[in-house]
């Protein structure tokens, strides 16, 4: 049965029957283990409350822990955050899509699960060919936590994912070794100036270097 739910897809050219498969699986609730530039991703319907909280339950995440989400395009944006400063549109510009992850303020109809009740979302546009194909599949933003339990090092092939979660993910996109690391760089663009709150894809440097340009 595990090695049914796990599918080999091109890591350049996904193809379209796979990724439908798994949109199938998201649009009804369910959980999809995917490929992202630095680490295996779980990929769950962030507008539903129901998915999201199967995402906490299978990474074993504390509640005081937020998950960010991923989206197919800036458009998405409109129903999940305030509003966009200035500085997070320079961001954008330059590295989306790709390994930055910008905290918002998150609109009242998000998740207050996704923010851990701090009322402000991660969100990225994904680099990788099969995030972006899989978000594409679908009009609503997935979650893009790490595939790992939490506290325990992430997954850059799927022979790294544990036991508990491939046995409660429902499809697993295996495109091969991805190039770890620590994960997207989170930078925080409610502040003034933006934080960096997390090192990662992209150097603080080159975030930097963006802003005073």
């Amino acid at each position: 049965m595990i090695k049914n739910k796990i599918i080999r897809v091109d890591k350049d050219h996904p193809d379209p029957d796979i990724i439908n498969q798994a949109a199938g699986i998201l649009k009804t609730g369910g959980l999809v283990i995917f490929p992202a530039s630095c680490l295996y991703g779980i990929a769950a319907n962030a507008q539903s409350v129901d998915a999201v909280e199967k995402v906490f339950q299978l990474k074993q995440r504390p509640r005081n822990n937020p998950i960010l989400v991923l989206i197919k395009n800036t458009a998405q944006l409109d129903g999940l955050v305030t509003m966009i400063p200035d500085k997070a549109r320079i961001l954008m510009n330059q590295f989306w899509p790709g390994g930055l992850t910008l905290v918002l303020d998150a609109a009242d109809s998000v998740n207050p699960k996704l923010t851990a009740g701090r009322h402000k979302l991660g969100i990225r546009l994904p680099g990788h060919p099969v995030a972006r194909a899989l978000v594409d599949s679908v009009d609503f933003p997935v979650t893009g936590t790490s595939a790992n339990l939490s506290g325990r090092p992430g997954c850059t092939r799927t022979n790294m994912l544990c036991p508990e979660i491939i046995e409660k993910a429902d499809l697993i996109l295996d495109s091969g070794p991805v190039k770890g690391g620590a994960g997207s760089t989170v930078v925080d663009v409610t502040s003034t100036p933006p934080k960096i709150l997390r090192q990662g894809a992209i150097p603080a440097t080159d975030i930097y270097a963006c802003l005073k340009g």
